[in-house]
């Protein structure tokens, strides 16, 4: 393609890193992500992409924004509560990056959506605050092969890792079944510290990138844990699990499950 002058200016601290280049902003510009949940990790993530000119943006929530969102929800503002986030969010990456195509989708993640919604995309970020969701986001990544980026919040620390079907880990590798209900606080229940969102989430926009213009290592088959009190980071290893019931030698899934009835059945 050919860049406007706009855009080599606007672009001209990635054209002239050598793992980028021109063909590298390319590959950024013509990229399509999905990004599940604009909330504390949906928002950082989404800023830094449209920042770095990631063609078309997919923001899919069906929250509204909330005054307790905005300690750390830094897409949204005072004058959008109750606005739909994915809106929200669409309007401010717009505002940052016209080149980026912002599509903002109001509705709930479900087993029978989620394939339409990813399976045009180059990656997929799992930025959603509740298990059923984090869990039917994998499957579906795995069983239509598209890289994911899981990033988690709590408290003071937060957890990235990165997910290429058929070449490493899953998930469920790490954690086969869903915690019974209630076991696991929500950041509703136990708090998190307005500034965490943003490190964890410029992790995963930085996985993304690397993933997309290919260059550099990326957490697969390897979780990063940061806490923040202590100031440190640490990489677990994560093995695929050949037992993995999606992404195994015998997978027992091989279809998407309604995983949030399971798991509101958990509560009884």
């Amino acid at each position: 393609m050919d860049f406007t002058d706009d855009q080599i200016h606007r672009y001209s601290r990635h054209i002239i890193l050598p793992e980028v280049g021109g063909k590298g902003q390319e590959r950024l510009l013509s990229s399509r992500v999905v990004i599940v949940g604009a909330g504390g990790l949906g928002c950082p993530v989404g800023y830094y992409l449209t920042a770095a000119g990631v063609g078309t943006i997919v923001m899919i929530d069906n929250d509204n924004v909330e005054l307790s969102n905005l300690q750390r929800q830094i897409a949204h503002n005072t004058e959008r509560v109750g606005m739909p986030k994915a809106e929200s969010a669409k309007k401010t990456f717009q505002a940052l990056n016209p080149d980026v195509k912002v599509i903002a989708l109001n509705e709930k993640i479900t087993k029978d959506n989620i394939i339409g919604l990813i399976e045009d995309c180059d990656v997929v970020v799992d930025g959603s605050d509740n298990f059923p969701t984090r869990y039917l986001v994998n499957d579906a990544c795995v069983l239509v092969g598209k890289p994911l980026v899981s990033g988690a919040i709590l408290r003071f620390e937060g957890q990235v890792t990165t997910i290429i079907p058929r070449q490493g880990h899953c998930y469920r590798c790490l954690f086969e079944e869903m915690p019974p209900a209630g076991l696991v606080p929500s950041c509703q229940e136990a708090g998190v510290l307005g500034a965490l969102p943003g490190i964890i989430g410029g992790l995963q926009a930085m996985e993304v990138l690397k993933l997309i213009i290919g260059k550099g290592d990326v957490l697969q088959n390897r979780m990063l844990i940061y806490d923040a009190l202590k100031v440190s980071f640490r990489k677990v290893k994560v093995p695929k699990n050949p037992k993995c019931p999606v992404c195994g030698e015998n997978p027992t899934i091989t279809e998407l499950q309604d995983y949030e009835a399971d798991y509101c059945r958990m509560n009884f």
